[in-house]
């Protein structure tokens, strides 16, 4: 039986891997994002009737709730969600950050990804399928300038342990995927388009890749339907754990 996977910021890094990955491998993909060149590059890389582009504002609830409900027949029985979009915006600490960039990151990590796990609740119990929530090492790690990223992805983290409790009975398997460095667009879009910053930040850190992360998704995705991952936290192996601050007297 061919399976359905509906990917939240499919256009690039872990999203467009993972949409790659699973429809290399039979599965129908729906794929969303706001640049609908990109997501017309993996439905003409691999058919229209293998991936769907779902093209609006993860924002956007309308505009959501009008994208599922059009979907074509075929792709509506989802049986996994990955709730992949989100973003880091700034890396000033609290005290000088931009409130502009605290609320774009709770309205994309936070508000839409309840916004469309609440949205596909129904078909997911109905079909006893999955979700896998894209949190990060911030959720646990705090670092200067992660304030309100590091708490959108624990809200990520918490939210997942309360999906699987109220789940529970259903056959819902729920994930927290949560992922330290890897070099995508994250960086890029975190500091507003640096791509020097960017480059300075990966440059002999051997990061992770969105088609590592993008393999950890299709296992989790395939494992005994008796079995879940509450959560599963991976990073490269030349990233660890860093030092408490201490500020002196002078």
């Amino acid at each position: 039986m061919t399976k359905t996977i509906l990917i939240t910021g499919a256009t690039s890094g872990f999203g467009a891997a993972a949409v790659k990955r699973f429809a290399g491998a039979g599965w129908r993909v729906i794929a969303t994002g706001r640049r609908a060149g990109r997501l017309q590059v993996l439905v003409n890389q691999f058919g229209d009737d293998r991936v769907h582009a779902a093209i609006f504002d993860i924002r956007d609830a309308d505009a959501m709730h009008a994208a599922l409900d059009a979907l074509p027949p075929q792709f509506r029985d989802i049986d996994l969600l990955v709730n992949n979009a989100g973003l880091a915006q700034g890396t000033l600490p609290a005290q000088r950050a931009s409130l502009d960039d605290w609320r774009t990151m709770i309205d994309t990590n936070v508000t839409a990804l309840v916004t469309l796990t609440h949205k596909l609740l129904p078909t997911l119990i109905a079909r006893q399928g999955a979700i896998i929530n894209i949190s990060s090492t911030a959720a646990t790690y705090p670092y200067t300038g992660g304030n309100a990223y590091g708490g959108s992805k624990a809200f990520v983290s918490q939210f997942s342990l309360g999906l699987r409790a109220d789940l529970h009975g259903t056959g819902v398997r729920v994930t927290a995927l949560e992922p330290g460095m890897a070099e995508t667009e994250f960086t890029l879009v975190r500091t507003h388009g640096d791509q020097a910053a960017s480059d300075a930040l990966y440059k002999g850190a051997k990061p992770m890749t969105a088609e590592d992360i993008a393999e950890t998704i299709w296992w989790i995705a395939n494992l005994p339907p008796h079995l879940n991952i509450n959560r599963l936290e991976l990073m490269p192996t030349s990233q660890s754990f860093a030092g408490f601050q201490i500020a002196r007297d002078a």
